[in-house]
């Protein structure tokens, strides 16, 4: 889930080179994204990984993992917070409510690569 456009673009277009660019959803921020797998969670029985940007409006990437973890459904989802941010506070804290990495977003190509093929990995 990220809000912004060309952090979207580094992913997608990486996904795509790797053939995988079909298999990833965006969600706008963290109510959509959390409406979102709410409305699809019987159908999705692949869902392997969310990814969640730290900075979105309306809910933000803590509150959304912090909720993501109290759900039944998706407390066993790996959850990777996906940030610009590199300050070690809001590490620390997104790995104590569960999420099982904190990723500084790329920013280039060969760096989007990298990233996605990690995504790849956990599923």
């Amino acid at each position: 889930m990220d809000d912004d456009p060309d952090d979207r673009s580094i992913i997608v277009d990486a996904l795509q080179m790797l053939e995988a660019g079909d298999i990833i959803s965006f969600a706008e921020n963290g109510e959509a994204a959390l409406e979102m797998l709410d409305k699809y969670s019987n159908s999705w029985k692949s869902l392997c990984l969310i990814v969640l940007d730290l900075n979105m409006p309306k809910m933000n990437g803590t509150q959304t993992l912090r909720t993501l973890k109290e759900d039944d459904r998706f407390k066993n989802i790996p959850v990777i917070i996906y940030s610009t941010s590199i300050n070690p506070f809001e590490k620390e804290k997104c790995m104590h409510l569960g999420a099982n990495a904190y990723i500084t977003k790329p920013v280039s190509f060969k760096e989007g690569m990298e990233t996605a093929k990690l995504f790849l990995s956990l599923c």
